[in-house]
C-alpha cells in the first residue's frame, strides 16, 4: 500500500513540476518579466525576425509578436493563453489565405487583441486589406477546410478523453489490487499465528 502512495505521490509531483514549466518557461527567442506575480507574465516576442509562433507560458497576460516574420499562425496555438490583457501581433507579412481562418476567428473572440492595425501582405487582391474586413467571398475554399479541421480537433480531444479514461481505469485496478494483496497478506499472517499458537498450546497440553 505505502509503494501505491509513493508512486501516485511522484506522480502528482511530476504533473505538477510538468504544469509550472509549461506555465513559466520564457520561449528562447523573446524576453519575459513579470512587474507583479499576480500579473502574470509579459512576454515581448517583438522585433525578433520570428517565422513562427513560439511555445508560449500559460501565465501570459500580455504578449507582443509585432514587427516580424510571421506569415500564419497554426490553429490551437492561442488557445491556452486565457489570461491574456493585451495581445500586439501587427506588422507582420500575413499570407490571407485559409490558414488564416484560425487567427481571424481568434482575434474576433479575444477582447485583448485589436484586429483593426492587422493587414494582410498576400495575396495581391486583398493586400493591405485589415484581416477583421475579410468577407466569405475572398475566404470561400476555407469552406471545405473548416470541417476537416474540426474533425481532426475532434478526434484528438476524443483520444486524449480515451487516454485519461483509461490511466484513471489503471490506476483504480492497482489501488484494487494492492488493497486485495495486502488483505490477503494480512489475513496469511493471521492464520499462520494462529496456527502456530494452536500447535504451541497442543504441546504444552501434550507435555502437561
Amino acid at each position: 500500500m505505502k509503494k501505491t502512495e509513493f508512486i501516485t505521490s511522484v506522480g502528482f509531483a511530476l504533473s505538477l513540476v510538468f504544469y509550472m514549466t509549461q506555465s513559466e518557461v520564457c520561449p528562447p527567442s523573446c524576453s519575459c518579466k513579470s512587474p507583479v506575480e499576480a500579473e502574470g507574465l509579459h512576454v515581448d516576442c517583438s522585433s525578433r525576425k520570428l517565422r513562427e509562433v513560439p511555445a508560449l507560458p500559460l501565465n501570459t497576460t500580455r504578449l507582443y509578436l509585432q514587427n516580424n516574420s510571421l506569415t500564419t499562425v497554426p490553429p490551437g496555438a492561442l488557445d491556452s493563453l486565457s489570461s491574456l490583457k493585451e495581445v500586439k501581433i501587427f506588422d507582420n507579412p500575413w499570407n490571407c489565405d485559409c490558414h488564416i481562418l484560425y487567427l481571424k476567428l481568434w482575434l474576433e473572440d479575444v477582447s485583448a487583441a485589436s484586429p483593426e492595425n492587422i493587414r494582410c501582405a498576400t495575396p495581391a487582391p486583398i493586400r493591405m486589406k485589415p484581416l477583421r474586413q475579410l468577407t466569405g467571398n475572398e475566404l470561400g475554399t476555407c469552406k471545405r477546410l473548416l470541417p476537416i479541421k474540426c474533425l481532426e480537433f475532434f478526434w484528438r480531444d476524443l483520444v486524449l478523453i480515451a487516454g485519461a479514461i483509461i490511466t484513471l481505469i489503471i490506476v483504480a485496478w492497482a489501488l484494487k489490487c494492492s488493497k486485495k494483496l495486502v488483505c490477503q497478506i494480512n489475513l496469511k499472517r493471521y492464520y499462520t499465528r494462529g496456527w502456530l499458537l494452536g500447535r504451541h498450546s497442543f504441546k504444552n497440553h501434550k507435555i502437561q
